[in-house]
């Protein structure tokens, strides 16, 4: 039977809600120094030994009584005897009794009798190390809820501690469950999703001190999901069962807690991550997380964190925030707080953040974001332009060698990227997929570094010059080439359909699948249908629309779509056939501040590398004759 959540509640209300029902019993136990970095401390440690436990010499030299130096000078050398008035001494060393002081080497005059010519006198403790210069016996050395960092085992075992008591690890099991779920190892048959959630919601726990344990995945059954939460529960502080939580028939993760426990919450005012159930169950907390990788990461962090850094008695970690401008507008739904990823680079002198893929599902949103933008409930969003903050998931210092690009995609800016990191590690590139008109506006605004265009203009037969005049009037801009690349179409294996031309596709209505408004391809499109004397009406599908050329070749694969026009790599990489229909030319529009940058040069010298050159056309559908011209106006 399909149920509906139980709640609406804002994110925060629900976490002190959950904080005041649930806790995790603190445990101790004892562990070598060794083996502690990272650990919390149980209680305060205190020294045993001193460090150094001697007067030990910090410089090679002699061991002197200071007062028998006294008068020395360039004008006045003194001359110690050996043995009675000084003793050699290394580094380390304890220090023989009756001496107070020490000469470095290189202060020291040895003559053949072994005499020591000295011309500065050594005030009492010159270069020695007192009993407790590092450590003091009986000093505090860590306190109590300390992260033990490297220097700390370093100090602990200089004062004579071995062993310490520890905050446990608190235990928490993670149970995968669905019915689709299998090993990410094994086949993945149509229908079948591997279980990464479990590895990343691992690994999340890992670096917040806990001990994560994943256990079997469990399929969509009440009783086998009931089993699976009452032997984790024998084992672990807290259990957090993944997917099932939504309102589904199949979702059966609220309705088991609630049998077994206590149900304080199940739904969130958020996006993503409404599919939230928080409870309990015999007094150990219980979290069911949404099946959607992001809303599960996003769920764990708000609710399963705090658990864990309260049971350290540490304070929850804040990220750095940075106020950012808006290269375009994010709209949101009032009454959900919203949690947006996003692309920041630093571009003439600005901030400029651009929203990366919104969906829950889509996990390279939060592998690609550098920050995240939260959209209040009350608000329905910003717009182009507007100053928002933003909470970074990296240093500010990192976001300002981060280049953004816009417009067109193509494959060849993936790897223009990964060739830019390996010839400085300092530089990063971000992209975002607006189509060659979008490019050229956010190169205009002073919101991209630099776009990727492919804008043909029938009336002139030349390429993006005529739409960057138009677009761009007046404006200082450059035009360099990266790439002549083959446009055809995407089809399935052997093209059933024998598609060759646009008529054909008009003719047998077969279904097709466009590209975004703006797009260098929409627009070649256009202008086969109107050579042809067609419309987009005589199209099937001319309003779907995706935003890459590896979208269009996925809804081919997948059977959704029977043709999209796209280029050859995007094809080869889903198995797909490719019918060569045109070569375009392919260009990089620079803002003159940019091009003049040294950021560009080191651009411009990598597609200008032989090397790089021919790992592009080996991809196929490639031709980099002119890469790195600049293209001159006709």
């Amino acid at each position: 039977m399909r149920k509906v959540y139980l709640s609406n509640t804002p994110r925060q209300e629900a976490l002190a809600k959950f904080m005041a029902a649930v806790e995790i019993p603190r445990r101790t136990e004892t562990a070598a120094v060794a083996d502690a970095l990272g650990r919390i401390t149980a209680e305060a440690v205190f020294a045993r030994f001193s460090m150094p436990a001697y007067h030990s010499a910090a410089m090679d030299g002699i061991a002197v009584k200071a007062e028998k130096t006294f008068g020395a000078a360039d004008q006045n050398p003194l001359r110690l005897e050996p043995d009675i008035e000084y003793c050699s001494i290394n580094t380390g060393e304890p220090l023989p009794n009756g001496f107070d002081a020490v000469i470095k080497v290189e202060d020291i005059q040895f003559l053949k009798d072994k005499q020591a010519e000295i011309l500065a006198p050594a005030p009492p403790w010159q270069y020695v190390r007192a009993v407790g210069e590092d450590v003091v016996a009986g000093e505090l050395i860590v306190p109590a809820r300390h992260c033990l960092r490297p220097p700390d085992l370093g100090a602990l075992l200089a004062g004579g501690i071995t062993e310490l008591e520890l905050i446990a690890k608190p235990k928490a099991a993670i149970i995968p469950s669905g019915t689709e779920i299998v090993d990410p190892a094994k086949k993945r048959d149509k229908g079948s999703i591997p279980d990464f959630n479990s590895t990343v919601i691992s690994s999340f726990l890992q670096q917040w001190g806990a001990e994560p344990v994943i256990r079997p995945s469990v399929p969509d059954d009440p009783a086998l999901i009931r089993e699976a939460i009452t032997g984790a529960l024998e084992i672990a502080d807290l259990v957090i069962v993944n997917a099932g939580s939504s309102a589904g028939e199949k979702d059966y993760t609220f309705s088991v807690i609630e049998e077994l426990g206590e149900v304080f919450l199940h739904g969130v005012a958020t996006r993503p991550g409404k599919p939230t159930i928080l409870g309990k169950i015999d007094q150990k907390p219980v979290i069911g997380l949404p099946g959607y990788p992001v809303s599960a990461y996003l769920s764990l962090e708000w609710f399963v964190s705090p658990l864990v850094f309260r049971y350290f008695g540490l304070p929850l970690p804040q990220r750095e925030k940075l106020n950012v401008t808006l290269g375009r507008r994010v709209v949101s739904e009032m009454g959900m707080e919203e949690f947006v990823r996003m692309n920041v680079g630093f571009v003439n002198g600005r901030y400029i953040a651009n929203p990366l893929t919104r969906g829950a599902g889509v996990t390279m949103s939060l592998v690609r974001a550098d920050g995240l933008l939260i959209i209040p409930a009350h608000s329905l969003g910003y717009e182009q332009d507007e100053t928002v903050e933003l909470e970074l998931y990296r240093p500010q210092a990192e976001l300002n060698c981060n280049l953004l690009a816009a417009g067109s995609h193509d494959l060849i800016i993936d790897l223009l990227a990964t060739a830019l990191k390996e010839q400085d590690s300092h530089y990063s590139l971000s992209s975002a997929h607006l189509g060659s008109m979008g490019g050229i506006n956010a190169v205009g605004r002073g919101q991209s570094h630099f776009a990727g265009v492919h804008l043909f203009d029938p009336d002139t037969e030349e390429y993006n010059w005529p739409y960057i005049e138009k677009m761009l009037p007046g404006e200082k801009v450059h035009l360099v080439n990266l790439v002549y690349r083959m446009q055809g179409w995407i089809v399935p294996k052997g093209n059933p359909d024998g598609i060759k031309t646009v008529n054909h596709l008009a003719a047998k209505k077969i279904s097709f699948i466009n590209r975004q408004k703006g797009a260098g391809t929409r627009v070649l499109f256009d202008h086969l249908l109107k050579e042809a004397n067609l419309t987009s009406d005589h199209i099937y599908g001319y309003e779907r629309e995706e935003y890459s050329h590896l979208n269009v070749a996925a809804a081919v694969a997948a059977g959704t779509a029977r043709v999209g026009l796209g280029i050859k790599p995007a094809a080869e990489a889903f198995c797909l056939d490719f019918v060569p229909l045109i070569e375009e030319r392919y260009d990089l529009l620079m803002s003159d501040p940019f091009y003049n940058s040294p950021e560009s040069k080191i651009l411009l010298n990598i597609i200008r590398d032989p090397k790089f050159q021919k790992q592009v056309e080996n991809m196929g559908g490639y031709n980099m004759r002119d890469a790195g011209k600049i293209m001159e106006k006709r």
